[in-house]
């Protein structure tokens, strides 16, 4: 059982003495393996951790942005960044990090050197970026600072949390962060607004998974059984809607809302993305400045079962939400989805290397099309 951790907080001033030299060397051979990949806020970019550096790469249309080497040997396990600003957050990982997994050195990409870092007592699992906001999660606590004094804000106790499951809203001002409760199964809401907390008992089994609209307004979760993705109101707590992915148990990778929160793409070890279909009232995120993805004309609904006329009689699996559209990887590989800037596409990225960027029909659903593919890990003069 782990302990709980503390934070031994050391304020965010310029500190350069424990940072390792980072460089742009576009001839250096890539060194595989992966040790963190994920898309920024917006899903315009993904960011690469490896055990020689960082790389981040566009996502519609995919080109290769920047690498990051490093000029000694040593991983990158963690990587955050803030939009596409010159500004993220790294952490060491792999057998041989570069930095100690218990420190979160923020970086300044445009002047090359470390501008402050933060300490803690235990091994960070995770780092969350706003523009006025940093949160850094550990197994059993959450810390949250001002991003521009590295002033300690906030701290949340949660049960154990392995993998660092968080999520924070971006286009809300003030913000909402959702993160793991007191008990299994339990997710927990702060609003840092009204200065409030919900709890939510989303799961009768843990809960692996979950993502947050950019808005704060709604919430998806999965458990560890993986067959059921529920939607809640953030705000207070109600449940919305609840989906199926399959009968069989899985581990569930990812969850992602599209912009305008009219569909839910996930991913799991089962080798299948799925995109459902989400009931939308006119309150939601259609009418954010920052959409792109735009509303379809026609939307369709989440496929019922066709035994659906028996619910109440038939156990639930038979009157179940299942998933519009879908899209078939290898089975066992961990991949995390996103939804691309042009209409009705989606973006997914694999611990092999794959980019895939995929179309959907949002009228038939049924097939996804694959627009492109590539192994962003062979892109060659990058």
């Amino acid at each position: 059982m782990a302990t709980r951790p503390g934070c031994d907080f050391e304020p965010g001033h310029p500190k350069n003495s424990s940072a390792a030299a980072i460089t742009h060397n576009p001839n250096r051979v890539a060194t595989p393996p992966i040790y963190h990949l994920s898309f920024n806020q917006n899903h315009t970019c993904f960011l690469v951790g490896l055990q020689n550096g960082f790389r981040i790469f566009d996502t519609d249309p995919f080109k290769p942005s920047f690498r990051r080497d490093i000029d000694t040997h040593g991983g990158i396990g963690l990587v955050a960044m803030l939009y596409r600003s010159n500004i993220f957050c790294l952490v060491g990982g792999g057998p041989d990090p570069i930095y100690p997994r218990n420190k979160v050195m923020i970086w300044d990409d445009h002047d090359f050197r470390c501008i402050g870092e933060l300490s803690f007592r235990s091994e960070v699992k995770n780092v969350k970026l706003r523009r006025d906001m940093i949160v850094v999660v550990l197994n059993q606590k959450i810390f949250v600072y001002n991003f521009l004094d590295l002033k300690l804000l906030n701290q949340i106790e949660t049960v154990s949390n392995p993998t660092g499951l968080c999520e924070i809203s971006h286009n809300s001002s003030p913000m909402v962060l959702v993160c793991l409760g007191l008990q299994k199964g339990q997710v927990r809401v702060d609003n840092f607004g009204s200065k409030k907390s919900k709890f939510v008992m989303a799961h009768d089994s843990r809960v692996v998974c979950m993502s947050l609209t950019q808005d704060g307004r709604r919430l998806a979760t999965a458990s560890g059984k993986g067959t059921l993705i529920r939607v809640f109101n953030a705000l207070d707590g109600t449940l919305l809607q609840e989906v199926r992915r399959g009968a069989d148990r899985a581990d569930i990778y990812s969850l992602a809302f599209s912009s305008n929160a009219q569909f839910l793409a996930v991913s799991s070890d089962k080798g299948t993305v799925h995109i459902f279909s989400l009931k939308v009232d006119s309150g939601s995120l259609a009418s954010l400045p920052n959409d792109r993805s735009h509303l379809a004309s026609e939307p369709i609904h989440s496929r019922l079962s066709s035994l659906s006329i028996f619910k109440g009689v038939l156990p639930k699996y038979f009157s179940s939400e299942w998933s519009v559209a879908r899209f078939r990887l290898p089975e066992g590989l961990q991949y995390c989805v996103g939804f691309g800037h042009q209409k009705n596409t989606i973006v997914i990225i694999g611990m092999d290397g794959s980019f895939y960027r995929c179309e959907f029909d949002p009228v038939t659903g049924g097939e996804m099309i694959q627009l492109e593919y590539i192994n962003f890990l062979n892109v060659e003069n990058f």
